[in-house]
């Protein structure tokens, strides 16, 4: 199955979160080992967009929950329970068996 944003196939869950969010991820989570100067200039454009689009993590939040209901079974490996009816179990204590 493709997953189309915007006219854009999604080919990575990456690629479908920063299409969803309009934004690539490291800009929100950040990256291994960046400097205090690169992630000062990371948050400050991160607000900017913030700022620009107060809704932003409104939508996000909704995306998200979106994609937990459709996919629920498959991310928490869901599985329904089945009772068993109970009843006696068949005795395996040797003896009374056909002679060869």
């Amino acid at each position: 199955m493709r997953t189309y944003i915007g006219g854009q196939e999604a080919v990575s869950v990456n690629e479908f979160i920063e299409l969803a969010l309009g934004t690539p991820l490291d800009l929100w989570l950040g990256v291994e080992g960046e400097s205090e100067e690169e992630r000062a200039a990371r948050l400050d454009a991160a607000r900017d967009i913030l700022a620009e689009f107060p809704d932003l993590p409104d939508d996000v939040s909704r995306v998200a929950a979106q994609v937990i209901e459709a996919n629920a079974p498959e991310l928490f490996n869901i599985a329904p329970l089945v009772r068993r009816p109970a009843g006696r179990r068949p005795s395996h204590k040797g003896g009374k068996g056909a002679a060869a």
